[in-house]
């Protein structure tokens, strides 16, 4: 708590609780303003009262909804809680302070030191700090050649034949081309994974240089609205804010003096700014080339009609609309959304999900989801590495996974959460992507069978875990010897079933639940013991002949006071998803 004036304090005022909620989002109100969202919020308030005078926050380096009573307008209040706020995020590491204000708010930022980047003519974009836009501005301008120079700002989510397209198309235009891929990871991809696609699929136009993004160019996705009225002015006042930017800082680093920008026929508001773009920027000397967007099949190609096929787990017909260097980074994605398509399966016997943490105290949903999205970046390397003519050897994948598994249990506090999914996963996509860079597509099932039980084949078994010890113990198969067999028994029994019952809309959980009835599911056996086990096959059987969700809940009520958890059915589940994308042809 500082204190303030002689009769006022500024508090955090922490949004998770619904009474500060609704006194911030009512006083904001009162200045036409709305609540976004927030790291870290403050308000000013009366000693005795406790009624709210004034209040600001931020969200990761902006600050964001200052507003003051107006009796204390003028009184320096508004200064007091700036400083409040950067004096936290400085306190986080943020060495470069951001916010985005009315144009009347400028002389209140600029008295602190702030300074203006872009203005439009509802909003500005100030900046105060040592590192920031200066910093951006010098990466940007030791990347500059001399010649004539052209720049293109992309998302490339993901990067398409289109935007191939038009990158080769630009190239021809100028001397240097300069591609910078929007940074903020606001995507379905990471920003690393749409910078290295973008990389990858540039890396034969020799004029270009890729530059990866930042915070200055403005999306969509992070430019703040709480303070403009009328909806239909949001998007206006980003583009004009962006434009300026671009105009003042960017372009000029680069010494560009043409911007390319693909047609944009469905879209309304990237047509609008495109609009904006012709109007604005030859106003200050920088040519705009718009040229009509790539088509296949009668189609446009865009990365939004890849995003909606990955969704529906359709992985060839998705390649058709992206260069290969971009078909790794599909086959990740897929692998990614398989392990959540499973965890957001709900209800599950034992296992986590939406509901409940089944037979496990400690694991939640947000610890599962943590270690999806950390081993995320190791499924992106080695379906690179497995996309060409020669698999990674297998000592070289085993050093990976013991580097994603450390990452893993970091981001989990130490919970093995998705050990056996790395595995099984992993060496699913590695069968993948390489048996799809050889353009085996038309018996790919088969052909990935033989990869998996190849790469298999050369690996060590388990020396005294957990999964070894049982498997010699009851003469079941663990994870490597399923893996040895090139998942036969899934791919004749528990894939046919998925992909046969797709329109079901429980096709997942009987699915999991076929999987239970037949797998010897070594995670069981090690809670529960052998013989417990079998009944749980059996009970399995009983669900699927009879399912409901009512039983299945009544199941995951029984599992948990047993503390049973199929973890090897779920991975198998996982898997059983993950390859039914590779199969399927529907659009």
């Amino acid at each position: 708590m500082t204190p303030m004036f002689n009769n006022y304090d500024i508090v955090e005022m922490p949004l998770t609780v619904k009474r500060n909620r609704m006194m911030v989002e009512n006083f904001l109100a009162k200045s036409d303003l709305r609540l976004d969202e927030m790291d870290y919020y403050a308000a000013v308030v009366d000693r005795e009262s406790y009624s709210m005078l004034a209040g600001g926050g931020f969200k990761d380096d902006i600050i964001k909804c200052i507003a003051v009573d107006d009796s204390l307008r003028g009184t320096g209040m508004s200064q007091q809680l700036i400083s409040h706020l950067m004096s936290q995020m400085n306190a986080l590491g943020c060495n470069s302070v951001k916010v985005f204000t009315k144009p009347g708010n400028i002389d209140i930022f600029e008295s602190l030191g702030f300074k203006t980047i872009g203005e439009s003519s509802k909003a500005v974009l100030l900046e105060n700090g040592l590192e920031g836009l200066s910093s951006y501005v010098n990466y940007l301008h030791s990347l500059k050649r001399e010649g004539n120079n052209g720049i293109i700002v992309m998302n490339a989510n993901p990067f398409t034949l289109g935007h191939q397209y038009l990158v080769e198309y630009a190239a021809e235009q100028v001397d240097n081309l300069y591609v910078i891929v929007v940074a903020e990871d606001k995507s379905l991809f990471t920003s690393d994974e749409r910078l290295a696609m973008v990389e990858a699929g540039c890396s034969h136009v020799k004029n270009v240089t890729v530059c990866h993004g930042s915070s200055y160019i403005i999306s969509a996705a992070t430019f703040p609205s709480y303070f403009i009225k009328q909806a239909s002015d949001v998007a206006m006042a980003q583009i004009e804010l962006d434009l300026d930017v671009t105009a003042r800082q960017i372009a000029p680093a680069l010494g560009a003096s043409v911007r390319f920008v693909g047609s944009e026929p469905g879209d309304e508001v990237t047509r609008a700014y495109n609009q904006a773009m012709h109007k604005q920027l030859p106003q200050r000397g920088i040519k705009v080339v718009e040229f009509p967007r790539l088509e296949k099949d009668n189609s446009h190609i865009s990365a939004s009609a890849v995003r909606q096929l990955l969704e529906n787990g359709n992985l060839q017909q998705a390649m058709k609309l992206v260069p290969n260097t971009t078909c790794p980074y599909l086959v990740a994605i897929l692998a990614v959304n398989a392990l959540k398509q499973e965890l957001d399966l709900t209800p599950k016997p034992g296992l986590v999900d939406t509901h409940d943490n089944g037979a496990h105290s400690d694991m939640d949903y947000g610890i599962m989801l943590n270690s999806i999205n950390a081993l995320r970046p190791y499924f992106s390397q080695i379906a690179v590495m497995s996309y060409g003519d020669k698999l990674p050897a297998a000592t070289e994948l085993q050093q990976i996974g013991i580097e994603a598994e450390k990452t893993m249990l970091s981001a989990t506090g130490g919970v093995n959460t998705h050990r056996g999914a790395l595995f099984s996963m992993g060496l699913a996509i590695v069968a993948a992507c390489h048996v799809i860079a050889h353009g085996e597509t038309s018996n790919i099932i088969n052909q990935w069978s033989k990869t998996v039980a190849s790469i298999a084949g050369e690996m060590p078994g388990g020396n005294g875990t957990h999964g070894d010890i049982i498997r010699n113990e009851h003469k079941v198969m663990g994870a490597l010897e399923m893996a040895r067999t090139g998942y036969n028994e899934l791919i004749s029994k528990w894939l046919s079933f998925y992909c046969d019952n797709h329109n079901d809309e429980h096709v997942d959980h009987k699915t999991l639940l076929l999987i239970m009835s037949e797998l010897d599911d070594t995670n069981v056996i090690h809670r529960v013991g052998f013989e417990m086990a079998q009944q749980v096959k059996r009970d399995a059987a009983h669900m699927l002949e009879d399912f409901s969700i009512d039983g299945l809940e009544h199941m995951n009520r029984s599992f948990i006071e047993a503390n049973i958890s199929p973890g090897g059915a779920a991975d198998m589940l996982s898997l059983t998803i993950f390859l039914s994308s590779l199969i399927k042809q529907d659009n």
